[in-house]
């Protein structure tokens, strides 16, 4: 399993600083542009795993970028160039310090909170009577603060947002209606592919000029959770569980070995065989997203061959 990256300590002309969150590294030149490297690494619960996922990095560094793409005419974002399977380089940009969660369904944390009774998200109530999976009546947006690695994100409220100053009211509006606008692309973009959008997060930032952009990932299985089309309704009717293309397995798995990321937790063992399955299904979502054949990249030397592309491309 050394066919994988998890951590990078690149140093390229121009070169100012080095962020490293949970999956990427990113990497300030001339404080100009971003070099964004997705790296295999796999987090859960806030928690990143010991082992890293072969090819989960290129995955989620060509559904976004392609997801980019498709949005771009509704969303300005980031995005300049990809050097490289797992590279992202673009504008420079100062992130607003909240995700963007937007919900169709009530799954995941959402659902969660429900069964333990609550019928407030983030300042939005939830419905009375609703069951596991079902659909809101329309989309609500709960956003979170933005945590520090090893720290978990928190719920936070649109008023404690704006009560607190971490975003002005003037740039909160535009990016509800960003959320709203990506969030409907994207659902019309799942359907298309059979697939249901249920939900998902976006950040943002501004760039040097002061435009507010979409950054980071988008519409990737990392930050957004699918459904089936097929048979959505018949599984619902008869109170099954939903058939997910998201990252929800893995977290399924660790909760089935009593792992949550709490405090005196230890993660569990992953061997190479569930390494393997768990690469898999990103490949397997990577096709159910993008509709298209996913293209191994030759990971012989990754390091060797991310630097090489990026050193190209600055040049």
């Amino acid at each position: 399993m050394n066919n994988t990256i998890t951590d990078t300590n690149f140093n390229f002309p121009g070169q100012k600083s080095i962020y490293k969150g949970k999956v990427r590294a990113v990497y300030n030149i001339n404080d100009e542009e971003l070099v964004m490297v997705a790296t295999d690494r796999l987090s859960a619960f806030d928690v990143v795993m010991p082992k890293g996922i072969p090819y989960k990095g290129q995955i989620l560094n060509q559904i976004a970028t392609k997801m980019m793409a498709a949005t771009e005419d509704l969303v300005p974002n980031w995005l300049t160039a990809t050097p490289d399977p797992n590279v992202a380089v673009g504008h420079l940009c100062e992130p607003f310090k909240v995700e963007m969660v937007i919900r169709g369904y009530m799954s995941g944390h959402a659902a969660r909170e429900y069964k333990a009774g609550k019928r407030m998200l983030c300042g939005v109530p939830m419905p009375e009577g609703m069951k596991e999976n079902d659909a809101f009546p329309e989309p609500i947006i709960t956003p979170a603060t933005k945590a520090e690695m090893g720290d978990h994100d928190e719920d936070i409220s649109r008023e404690d947002i704006l009560k607190k100053g971490i975003v002005s009211e003037v740039d909160y509006i535009v990016l509800e209606d960003y959320t709203r606008k990506l969030f409907q692309r994207g659902s019309e973009i799942a359907a298309s592919r059979g697939l249901i959008l249920v939900d998902t997060k976006y950040e943002f930032g501004k760039t040097k000029d002061g435009k507010i952009v979409l950054i980071d990932e988008i519409h990737t299985p990392d930050s957004s959770r699918y459904f089936y089309a097929e048979g959505y309704q018949e599984r619902q009717d008869n109170g099954e569980s939903q058939k997910q293309l998201s990252k929800e397995f893995v977290r399924q798995w660790l909760i089935s070995n009593n792992f949550q990321g709490l405090e005196g937790q230890t993660v569990p063992v992953m061997s190479d065989e569930y390494i393997q399955t768990v690469s898999d299904r990103y490949i397997e979502l990577y096709e159910n997203i993008t509709g298209e054949t996913f293209v191994k990249a030759d990971v012989s030397n990754i390091e060797e061959r991310i630097e090489a592309n990026v050193l190209a491309y600055l040049k």
